[in-house]
């Protein structure tokens, strides 16, 4: 057997395979000894029928199976003993593996195309530089969050004359009053120079009005209506809905993060603080970490086969991607690939490894986490935690534990990242943060 690579490019290359009778022939005439000894053909007791049948009659396939089994290993030992950093898989030259004749040849030829990253440099210093937005929890925010806390725990009312952010509950008004279509027009989403029309009304009072120009938006004038389009419509009201917020006192307290977890309005905000700050410093870190990504792809000068990779895609995804959808997302799909080689380049150059005890851990944090938010006593949780770890990391065959340590992966390399470069943080509001990101 000979195997050579041919390269094209910096980033695609040939795998060219050529086999004799006597690589294959010995695996082939021990395949076909096996069937005679297992073949059940009338005629002929089992474990007897002379291997010049069993040749006959399944010659051909053996040797192809063994073939291309033989093909696969060697390519796939050939990659890995000459440190060959292929992206995707090895493709098959169909069209030259469609011109063998079975029955009369006795060496093969074979191609496989398979694309490569071509050597790159990662720049990792204090001179990267990266802005980490922090998002300041102010009395604004505070207010604003309590104001959705007092209308998320308010009580519903009816009253009997309209105001402004009611829901009105009635019917739209159709020739046929027996095919009337119950709904309800929350008037928040009415335009503001429509919504003189519905302040002030009453039960069985009737409002006509032109759907576009009241209901902006398409997908709420869609679902109160039925469609999209402009329609001059009557509803008639039928009732009238307010939500109360509800009062800033210890049951407030108690409906927000348990009972008696705080007893005084200084200490509601003072943890709504520490809530709403943990979530934006995970907003924040999120962000940076899309930002290094980002910056580390744009400015890591790498060469990918593009060609061959479409290739790859449009091979693997036949049944699901068309060739549109593969020239659209290809350059999100390109971003993702550089940062992984980016990642992996990264963890190889400074050892970064991941040991079994760290997906333990990371499974246990996991868990406490969850568990603490469906509100269940930590101290009951210590005992079966281990249990717990246990099934969740064999659960889906497998898979959860691979996610786990792929997540493992991904953190450590970001923290080693982020401790070699320089990252200045800077105070914004979440109105600014929503801006930047």
């Amino acid at each position: 057997m000979e195997i050579v690579l041919d390269k094209i490019s910096n980033t695609e290359a040939l795998i060219k395979v050529s086999l004799k009778q006597d690589d294959y022939q010995p695996k082939v005439e021990e395949k076909i000894k096996e069937y005679s000894k297992k073949a059940n053909i009338k005629g002929f007791r089992q474990g007897k029928v002379p291997r010049s049948l069993i040749n006959k009659m399944y010659g051909k396939s053996i040797l192809v199976d063994e073939v291309n089994h033989m093909l696969s290993h060697k390519v796939m030992d050939y990659i890995k003993e000459n440190d060959i950093q292929i992206l995707g898989e090895p493709l098959p030259n169909v069209e030259k593996a469609a011109e063998i004749d079975w029955d009369s040849q006795s060496e093969f030829d074979f191609e496989y195309s398979i694309g490569m990253a071509n050597d790159f440099e990662v720049k990792l210093d204090n001179k990267v530089k990266i802005e980490n937005f922090k998002i300041k929890v102010d009395d604004k925010v505070i207010n604003e969050t309590i104001d959705n806390l007092r209308k998320q725990f308010g009580t519903m009312t009816n009253p009997e004359t309209s105001e402004e952010g009611d829901i009105l509950y009635g019917e739209l008004v159709t020739d046929d009053e027996d095919e009337n279509k119950t709904a309800e027009l929350d008037l928040t989403q009415v335009d503001k120079k429509q919504l003189k029309n519905f302040i002030g009304k009453k039960k069985d009072d009737t409002i006509e009005f032109d759907t576009a120009k009241t209901l902006k938006d398409e997908s709420y004038r869609e679902s109160f209506s039925g469609s999209k389009d402009s329609a001059n419509i009557k509803f008639l009201v039928k009732n009238i809905n307010r939500k109360v917020s509800a009062e800033v006192n210890q049951d407030l307290f108690d409906k927000t993060f348990g009972k008696d977890a705080v007893k005084s309005e200084e200490e509601f905000k003072k943890k709504i603080k520490e809530v709403v700050g943990k979530n934006y410093d995970q907003e924040s870190e999120n962000y940076l970490n899309y930002k290094i990504q980002d910056e580390f792809v744009e400015k890591t000068k790498m060469e990918l086969p593009d060609n061959f990779l479409k290739r790859f895609i449009e091979i693997s995804n036949k049944e699901t991607i068309s060739k549109e959808d593969i020239e659209k997302d290809y350059e999100h799909y390109a971003n993702d690939l550089k940062w992984s080689l980016i990642k992996n380049k990264i963890s190889k150059d400074n050892e970064i490894k991941i040991a079994h005890e760290d997906v333990i851990l990371e499974a246990k944090n996991m868990i406490r986490q969850q568990f603490a938010a469906s509100g269940f006593p930590a101290d009951q949780l210590e005992g079966s935690l281990d249990s717990f770890v246990d099934n969740y990391l064999k659960g889906e065959d497998g898979n959860n534990y691979m996610k786990l340590h792929e997540k493992v992966y991904n953190d450590k390399v970001l923290e080693f990242i982020k401790s070699s470069i320089t990252i200045k943080d800077k105070e914004v509001t979440p109105e600014e943060f929503n801006k930047k990101s």
